[in-house]
């Protein structure tokens, strides 16, 4: 089960430099919220910031050994303004302004 260092661990090999938080948002080790703040994120859209970990990431979802992963990318500005977020939770039906990508897994059993 992915732990919070190990979380931070891989997101510094896509983001070395980055200031880098990672909640476990349900307890069982599988969904993630993860705070990246880097000055490199400066005039990148929010895609481009995500995009890396997301394929970092790819195989350790398709095994399902990480299921949710909401990453929030900011630049040192964005964070300080924000300071306070409540991590996203997939399950929480009271969120109204989410916007977010689903990766899906090949089922292997078909």
């Amino acid at each position: 089960m992915p732990t919070a260092e190990w979380m931070v661990e891989q997101v510094k090999e896509v983001y070395p430099n980055a200031e880098i938080e990672a909640t476990d948002t349900t307890g069982g080790g599988d969904h993630w919220f993860v705070r990246i703040v880097d000055i490199g994120f400066e005039g990148v859209r929010s895609f481009k910031r995500q995009k890396p970990v997301i394929q970092h990431f790819k195989p350790h979802i398709q095994t399902n050994y990480v299921h949710a992963l909401d990453l929030k990318c900011q630049t040192p500005e964005e964070a300080e303004k924000s300071s306070g977020d409540e991590p996203f939770s997939p399950h929480e039906a009271k969120r109204n302004k989410f916007v977010g990508l689903q990766v899906r897994r090949t089922n292997k059993e078909e």
